[in-house]
């Protein structure tokens, strides 16, 4: 299968090339066509809905492929099919937007994405935005739907846009995904923020960055890798906490949260409760327990991603960067903020 999509599709059809008129079909009609499909033809079209019908049928086989007509380069189907589930990548290309230097920041999940854009936030005079740069421009419609945010300093108009990803596996995977689109599209960030948690050590981490990265042309630099123009800058989570009521067993986002609990004075707080729990239910309370217990003592409704901007951004300025340089991500974070010295 060849699905062919941008403004130069020409250069690339023959007389056997289906051109696809998707106006005015309706779904039914779209699955219809794409049933009928055998994977030997060359389609051309513009239509997001049919191109997510397309990859999702021929997502499995090399020799399936997007072709981008505007730069001659093409994706695999099933790269096409991770684009769209994981980043609602708009692989119709066709950018618009003025230039800017823009930092991308990919974390395991949303809670991550809400302490990540807080601390931006709070150390780094970053704003929320609805415009987007050139660069970015793809995700806006995952915007809309808030399934990342996109952050502006206007001072200078540098960009960070900070992305959840389903895990470490999904960190990685939209890592070498992201650099593949970059190439494909014609499209450059300046810096790639990679966010893990240590699951077995930091160099087993590391190794699994590394190991995507080896894919492409690439080069150490003091922070992480070089590919192309885009700095890759990895940040390891891992910063254990060691409490008698908490049951501690792996790095994630949680601790450098109960680090900052700790340091504002919200544990001490929370201990009666905490030992309470624990001789109620006969065990220490894992972190994310705990963190429910400090939400509700801290008298926030909503959910853990909102306690967690909240705290961030209330905390104060010396007990986050304290815990941030202890877990050893403040240089990478201050490196994606444009704010290094």
């Amino acid at each position: 299968m060849r699905l062919v999509t941008g403004k130069r599709w020409e250069a690339f059809a023959d007389e056997k090339s289906i051109l696809f008129p998707e106006y005015r079909k309706n779904r039914d009609e779209l699955i219809d066509f794409v049933d009928s499909l055998t994977g030997k033809e060359t389609v051309i079209t513009a239509s997001l809905e049919l191109i997510d019908l397309i990859a999702w049928k021929f997502r499995r086989g090399e020799e399936n492929v997007l072709l981008y007509s505007d730069t001659g380069k093409s994706l695999t189907m099933k790269e096409v099919y991770e684009l769209r589930k994981y980043l609602d990548f708009d692989v119709r290309g066709g950018f618009s937007g003025g230039n800017a230097r823009t930092s991308v920041l990919f974390v395991e999940g949303k809670t991550d994405a809400k302490f990540f854009k807080a601390v931006f936030k709070k150390l780094f005079e970053f704003r929320e935005s609805r415009e987007a740069p050139y660069s970015l421009r793809f995700i806006e419609r995952v915007f809309e739907r808030d399934n990342f945010d996109l952050l502006k300093r206007e001072r200078d108009e540098y960009y960070i846009a900070v992305l959840p990803s389903e895990g470490n596996s999904g960190v990685i995977r939209n890592l070498g995904n992201f650099l593949r689109v970059m190439d494909v599209f014609g499209f450059t960030v300046e810096r790639l923020g990679v966010a893990i948690d240590i699951d077995e050590n930091r160099d087993a981490a590391l190794a699994s960055i590394a190991g995507k990265l080896s894919g492409f042309r690439h080069e150490k630099t003091p922070l992480g890798y070089r590919v192309g123009k885009t700095e890759v800058v990895p940040l390891i989570i891992g910063l254990p906490f060691e409490d008698e009521a908490v049951e501690w067993k792996k790095p994630t986002v949680e601790d450098l949260m109960l680090h900052l609990i700790e340091r504002e004075g919200l544990l001490e707080r929370i201990r009666p409760g905490l030992e309470a729990l624990n001789g109620s239910l006969g065990r220490k309370l894992k972190p994310k327990e705990v963190m429910y217990l400090a939400l509700s003592a801290y008298g926030h409704w909503g959910n853990l991603e909102g306690f967690y901007e909240l705290f961030v951004m209330r905390s104060r300025f010396r007990n986050l960067k304290a815990v941030l340089r202890e877990a050893g991500l403040m240089e990478g974070l201050r490196y994606l903020a444009f704010a290094e010295r």
